[in-house]
């Protein structure tokens, strides 16, 4: 147990120096401008924003969106009831940028993925070929849309995604959340990428409508829990490429509690086991702090095991702290003293996503069957159950409407 635990410590210090390397060449000035920005084409895009409830500084998140320096693109929200409290803001939003396209969908739930069955009826109602999918809770600059958008200019191009970090995070728990999204999570996503694997992330997936359609749509993945992971595997499946922009969009955390972070965490964990199982358990050698916890206390605290701990703290922090600057994430940075702490949580939600099928996810409770696809087994907050959805585009049942 010694030797194994020694040499996955081992493992994980190379793990981070290479880590170090592809995040830093990833964002080096000289690429910010490569491929990402050819001004000639741009496209008109369709923004699908799903929304349940309200994340921090919503509007300011969902007005970012508005403030785009690009010619032609309009913005469709999507909730699940017209009582969701996200619809004031969204009207507000209306009255703000008046010269905007900004649409609300209400549709009842298509499958187990609520997110999926709103993208399906936003899909619906959208005028442009190019759909930029986006969480509620990003925010984005003004060159957001020419930076995820110009991959596409490439036919061989399917889809593109972008990483993400975490901003204005208030609580311990969200504090412990960022560093998870800026010094873990951000450099796995650039080493998956370049190791040639097929993925997309929820913050941003930019696909074009025709080969959403040659995949079934949404409705095909609407019972999916992974519905990002199942639109990079399944566009790459149509033998067209997946890119990773340098574009980093930032998830705004706000006030969360060690429950929500938990599940939350554990969610994404059990997600990854299933949607794939290969490269779970390799996810554990990218905590040395842990790892060389371990083998201290299997040794005993030997001296040698209480310098190999004290060089793993020493890695990881400098390695976390190149990384954020790499990034340009300085608030990251401010909690840097956290991190083992962060690692040590990191490690109990890989072992409690190794087992169970149980998940919450946005106050339901759901279970995951084999490869992804899950099954409701409680009703969500979000949409009221004796609610009807009445549809209203056109005066025909679509089991969606435009809410004017």
């Amino acid at each position: 147990m010694e030797v194994l635990l020694l040499g996955m410590t081992y493992f994980s210090w190379v793990y981070w120096v290479l880590a170090c390397w592809a995040v830093r060449t990833f964002f080096k000035p000289d690429r910010r401008s490569e491929r990402n920005i050819p001004s000639s084409y741009t496209p008109p895009v369709s923004i699908l924003k799903p929304v349940c409830g309200l994340d921090h500084r919503a509007f300011e998140n969902f007005a970012s969106f508005c403030r785009q320096d690009y010619p032609d693109f309009e913005i469709i929200f999507g909730v699940a009831s017209r009582s969701d409290p996200a619809v004031r803001i969204i009207r507000g939003l209306q009255r703000t940028f008046p010269e905007r396209r900004i649409k609300l969908v209400v549709g009842r739930p298509l499958g187990a993925n609520q997110k999926v069955s709103l993208l399906h009826y936003m899909e619906r109602e959208a005028s442009h070929d190019v759909l930029v999918l986006s969480d509620s809770d990003m925010r984005v600059g003004p060159d957001y849309l020419r930076r995820v958008v110009a991959p596409l200019a490439e036919p061989d191009v399917g889809l593109v995604t972008c990483p993400y970090r975490g901003e204005d995070a208030i609580s311990l728990p969200a504090k412990l959340e960022a560093l998870h999204m800026s010094v873990i999570f951000l450099p796995s996503v650039i080493i998956a990428w370049k190791l040639g694997l097929s993925f997309a992330l929820g913050a941003t997936v930019v696909v074009r409508r025709r080969d959403l359609v040659r995949i079934g749509g949404f409705r095909a993945i609407a019972d999916y829990l992974a519905d990002d992971f199942q639109l990079g595997f399944r566009i790459a499946s149509l033998g067209l490429k997946t890119t990773l922009s340098n574009y980093v969009t930032v998830s705004v955390l706000g006030r969360t509690t060690f429950t929500d972070q938990w599940n939350r965490e554990v969610r994404w964990a059990r997600c990854n086991r299933v949607s794939r199982p290969r490269e779970y358990p390799g996810i554990l050698l990218t905590l040395p702090t842990p790892l060389a916890g371990a083998f201290a206390l299997v040794s005993r605290f030997s001296p040698q095991s209480q310098q190999i701990l004290l060089l793993s703290l020493i890695l990881r922090l400098v390695s976390a702290w190149l990384v954020s600057g790499y990034v340009g994430d300085r608030e990251a940075r401010k909690y840097l003293l956290l991190l083992p702490f962060r690692e040590i949580l990191s490690s109990l939600v890989w072992f409690a996503g190794l087992v169970g099928r149980r998940i919450v996810w946005r106050g339901r409770e759901y279970i995951l069957e084999e490869h992804g696809k899950m099954v409701a087994c409680s009703w969500a907050s979000c949409v009221d159950a004796s609610e009807e959805v009445e549809p209203s585009v056109a005066g025909t049942d679509r089991g969606g409407g435009i809410a004017n």
